[in-house]
């Protein structure tokens, strides 16, 4: 399989992972195919009229000013012997982004990096349980996990996130609130065949015989990230091959030596 043909502007870090310049198959956990499932208990769940307006973003009233510490970035990372970073995991459901981002955070754990996963199923638990699956809800619930993100990104720790986030300018709106400097846009790129393939929960099967409506890569769409720092192909790897290249990455740019 000639991926380097298909992907040009790749270079290719280990079988499967290739960093791109702006810097095998495996059984996906349960919760990798089914953050995308809508609630349809009571009909789509959509965030109320009176807040639609906050979901983008607004700015701080203008008493409102930022407080630091005398503890830095520096300080920080020299204590974690690291560098913050956000792995941000995106891909359709079932290509991998829980099993890749709870491996991943293991090796990281077991080599001493503090690091943490927020996966798209466990914040809908608590702080996007409001949310439901529309476009603008969608859209909050990402804005949430950003912020979240950029907070744990300046306590110093290495943040994975495991989200479908399927539209490019959410993603775009993620990046410039985590930091450009700290974000890792890390596409899984599984086709919805291969991912349909490889459904434990049989979702795909459900969604293309309307038992579930707006599932991403059947009846709602995906937009695939145009330059992610790293894509893996899951379909042509499994759990190992694809962490081990996030992690080279990781260690290369992020992980500083004792």
């Amino acid at each position: 399989m000639k991926l380097g043909a298909l992907m040009p502007r790749a270079a290719s870090t280990s079988a499967g992972i290739f960093k791109v310049d702006n810097s095998h198959a495996y059984v996906p956990a349960p919760s990798d195919a089914s953050s995308d499932l809508p609630d349809t208990s009571h009909g789509a769940r959509t965030i109320p009229e009176a807040r639609k307006a906050a979901v983008s973003a607004k700015p701080a009233q203008a008493f409102l000013q930022r407080v630091s510490g005398a503890v830095d970035v520096q300080d920080r990372a020299r204590m974690f012997q690291q560098k913050a970073v956000t792995v941000w995991l995106t891909g359709l459901s079932g290509a991998g982004k829980s099993t890749i981002a709870y491996e991943l955070e293991r090796q990281l754990i077991a080599l001493g990096h503090p690091c943490y996963v927020l996966d798209g199923d466990n914040v809908r638990h608590g702080l996007a349980s409001d949310l439901g699956f529309s476009k603008e809800d969608r859209r909050e619930n990402i804005r949430r996990v950003a912020h979240v993100a950029q907070l744990m990104n300046d306590a110093g720790l290495i943040v994975i996130t495991a989200l479908i986030s399927p539209m490019g300018e959410d993603r775009a709106m993620a990046r410039a609130i985590i930091g450009s400097d700290r974000f890792v846009e890390t596409y899984l790129c599984a086709s919805v065949d291969d991912c349909a393939r490889r459904d434990p929960k049989g979702l795909y099967a459900k969604a293309r015989a309307g038992a579930i409506t707006a599932f991403t890569g059947v009846s709602a769409p995906y937009e695939a990230p145009a330059n992610p720092e790293l894509r893996v192909d899951t379909a042509a790897q499994n759990k190992d091959a694809s962490v081990a290249g996030i992690f080279d990455y990781l260690h290369e740019t992020y992980l500083l030596k004792p």
